[in-house]
């Protein structure tokens, strides 16, 4: 069965000066492979969660447990993974440790993939 829905070149459509343009554009697989890591660790509901939630405030786990209705431990290992991964960062205050968005790219991320999925519903 043929998939109609696939595009392909039914002529030679090679445009070598664009093509070489873009190639020397992009960025070098080391890079991407960092950016493929990042939207890997970014796949999982229940961080995407955590990030909604520090998106909007500076939390600890006991915050955190008590929004997504989550046992501590598997907090703190999603806290954990984001950490590693750059994207939430901690500080200590007293005796508790806080969690917040790395910065404002993560921010930007949350908002824009926030926008983008209520923009496909509406």
């Amino acid at each position: 069965m043929i998939d109609h829905n696939i595009e392909e070149c039914s002529t030679a459509c090679f445009h070598p000066e664009l093509t070489a343009q873009v190639k020397a554009a992009m960025p070098g697989e080391p890079l991407q492979e960092e950016l493929a890591r990042l939207f890997k660790v970014l796949g999982d509901q229940t961080r995407i969660r955590i990030l909604n939630a520090l998106y909007r405030s500076e939390l600890c786990v006991c915050d955190l447990t008590s929004i997504l209705g989550m046992n501590q431990s598997a907090v703190s290992h999603q806290l954990r993974v984001l950490r590693d991964a750059k994207i939430v960062r901690s500080r200590k205050q007293g005796k508790n440790v806080l969690y917040s968005l790395d910065d404002s790219h993560i921010s930007d991320l949350i908002r824009l993939g926030s926008e983008h999925v209520q923009e496909e519903k509406g």
